[in-house]
């Protein structure tokens, strides 16, 4: 029987590695559309440093970044985020008629555009964001996108309004309803409130959270405001020529000494990781109003917002740790 026992135990282990390999192999990567402000705060940058982090990890794949303001530079300002984390190919749109000219008032995107590489000068270099979101979501399998939205819900009404074009036979709305798996966006306050995103292009917010087709989680004001980030990432002496570092050392310098409150990144959390265990969900729908304000309704299922489970520590650990990750 000892002499057995060696071939048994070959054998047990030759016949279940497979089965156990396929229960341990990740699932596909999410195909994520990041869609942000990126400039007036810089929570943006935290949030789209996570984004490439788990890009890394294999948990995503980002098709485009697609900016809803327009001043001029912030193309350039994601080109050379994407270029530091050696995606420089990923495709760049901006809402040249209809976006918002609003920029960084710490101007820390001056020292990224004057110190890191970047191939794209100009915004006109990139295309209208409507024509990338159609471009893009034309050529993905249906049910398959996550849209996650960290700034003015501008793109994504003009999205909605779209006509059909040479990207697809189907206008806005049917392309959403067919190919967009949720949206997750960091907009509003709840139950009710009258948050900076939201109400800035109010007309445009309105219309989003009125006619959206998919499903629609929600990280709201008051889920962010209590996570600081960035001390970490600024004391990390190993961490040298960074565009994340550097935004973030420039902008806490000027008012934030404790860390930046972390809105933007909590959305590319829950949208990655999922929302669980670190909030559970509200269902219902967000009702927004013409002045940008929100309240809640708990009639309907296809909105969601977070409400918190888990203490702030665990997820402000998780978010400082992802922000300081480095290019592969």
């Amino acid at each position: 029987m000892n002499k057995l026992l060696p071939i048994i135990i070959l054998f047990l282990f030759i016949f279940s590695f497979p089965f156990q390999s396929a229960a341990q192999k990740k699932q596909a990567p999410i195909a994520v559309i990041f869609d942000s402000d990126m400039g007036p705060d810089y929570d943006d940058v935290g949030a789209i440093a996570m984004l490439h982090a788990y890009a890394d990890s294999g948990y995503i794949r980002i098709l485009a970044t697609i900016a809803s303001t327009n001043y001029e530079g912030v193309a350039s300002v994601f080109n050379v985020i994407n270029t530091y984390f050696k995606r420089a190919e990923i495709p760049i749109g901006v809402p040249h008629l209809k976006g918002m000219n609003i920029r960084d008032g710490q101007h820390w995107s001056d020292t990224l555009l004057a110190n890191y590489p970047h191939v794209i000068r100009k915004n006109a270099e990139v295309e209208e964001a409507v024509q990338v979101y159609r471009k893009v979501l034309a050529k993905q399998p249906d049910k398959s996108v996550t849209i996650i939205t960290v700034g003015f819900l501008t793109n994504l009404a003009s999205l909605l309004q779209s006509d059909p074009d040479q990207h697809s036979r189907l206008n806005g709305k049917q392309l959403v309803e067919k190919k967009v798996k949720q949206l997750v966006s960091m907009a509003g306050g709840f139950p009710s409130f009258k948050e900076f995103n939201v109400k800035i292009d109010s007309i445009a917010s309105q219309y989003v959270f009125t006619h959206w087709p998919s499903p629609v989680l929600l990280s709201g004001f008051e889920i962010g405001v209590k996570i600081k980030s960035g001390l970490p990432l600024i004391h990390n002496n190993a961490i040298q020529n960074s565009p994340i570092k550097d935004v973030f050392r420039i902008s806490m310098a000027q008012g934030d000494p404790g860390g930046r409150m972390s809105w933007d990144e909590t959305a590319v959390l829950v949208a990655t990781k999922g929302y669980s265990p670190y909030y559970t969900i509200q269902k219902g729908t967000m009702i927004v109003n013409k002045d940008g304000s929100n309240s809640w309704s708990t009639k309907g299922n296809k909105h969601a917002y977070l409400v918190e489970k888990q203490p702030v520590a665990v997820v402000e650990e998780i978010i400082n740790k992802m922000i300081q990750h480095q290019p592969r």
